[in-house]
């Protein structure tokens, strides 16, 4: 059996999880579509729920739960809040502040709605998500902070450097990979590809350095000149500087400043709301971490930097 669908308006929505129980069905229909199957042996066979909303494997006795590995793994909110909370995220289209959120849902603690929402952000990239292909643009830019003198274009001065690469769909783009990079050399710059574009896939770039060893790397590699040679095209790369672009207007206007230790997370919200930006609905269950790969993140891995200070921002 298929997973249940996803609820398609805000009246659907309160039909459909009006309670605990209608989360906790949902959520057993779309973990287990086919039916139970044990996360230890495999086994078919489960017990009763329990009391406390746990399953058990009547072959190996593992008990489990329908929240387990996913965003709200070991929760002790309640569903409905998490529910609410990944629709509101994923429908709302400039995206939503911790601020916004706890109003929104009346949490009564900042923290809290802090830590909800970056749990979701934490599940909007799928590990298995399929690399792009056709044909593809590539660039780097920089991110914040006030333009400098210092001379070439590839120059840090303390800002932080984004790869780019957007697929070509006509007059538009299609999907969005965002990426930090710490320099803009071919050792960075290749791999940045290799992990995003399709290998065959035809790669626009400009005619920087770092990009030279693309051929190599089995991609159709077709530099373009600079503006100044061709003054008659207002943009070597139009569909990565305008992602570029809309990605600076979008992080001063939503979350006004973002922490660097926090920044790729951002790029991933920036990249998930582009991908479903015609279908907006459909990123509710990826919020939820239902069906994705990868483990469940704990507050600590969110609020510790590696020398062991906390920080919390956006």
């Amino acid at each position: 059996m298929p997973r249940p669908d996803f609820p398609r308006s805000v009246i659907e929505f309160q039909c459909r999880f009006p309670d605990e129980a209608a989360c906790r069905a949902y959520l057993f229909a779309s973990r287990w579509p086919d039916g139970f199957r044990c996360p230890v042996c495999g086994g078919g066979e489960v017990g009763a729920e329990h009391r406390r909303h746990l399953w058990q494997c009547r072959d190996c006795g593992r008990q489990t739960t329908v929240t387990a590995g996913t965003a709200m793994h070991k929760t002790r909110l309640p569903l409905t809040l998490w529910f609410w909370a990944a629709y509101l995220v994923a429908t709302h289209g400039p995206g939503i502040s911790a601020l916004q959120l706890q109003r929104q849902l009346g949490i009564s603690r900042y923290e809290t709605a802090w830590t909800i929402l970056h749990k979701l952000r934490r599940s909007m990239v799928a590990p298995e998500r399929e690399p792009l292909t056709g044909e593809v643009e590539v660039d780097e830019g920089f991110l914040g902070g006030r333009d400098s003198d210092l001379r070439g274009g590839r120059q840090r001065d303390g800002k932080p450097l984004v790869g780019v690469a957007v697929e070509v769909r006509g007059n538009g783009s299609g999907r969005l990979r965002l990426q930090l990079l710490p320099d803009a050399s071919r050792a960075t710059l290749t791999p940045f590809v290799c992990s995003t574009v399709a290998a065959g896939a035809i790669v626009h770039t400009d005619g920087w350095s770092g990009y030279l060893d693309l051929n190599a790397a089995g991609f159709d590699h077709r530099p373009l000149l600079q503006r100044a040679r061709h003054p008659d095209r207002q943009w070597v790369l139009p569909r990565a500087h305008r992602a570029l672009s809309n990605l600076k207007t979008w992080l001063q206007g939503t979350h006004h400043g973002v922490s660097p230790k926090h920044l790729q997370i951002y790029l991933d919200e920036f990249v998930f709301r582009h991908n479903r930006r015609r279908t907006p609905l459909a990123g509710f269950q990826t919020l939820l971490g239902l069906g994705a790969s990868r483990g469940p993140t704990t507050y600590h891995e969110i609020t510790h930097r590696p020398n062991g200070q906390t920080e919390q921002s956006g």
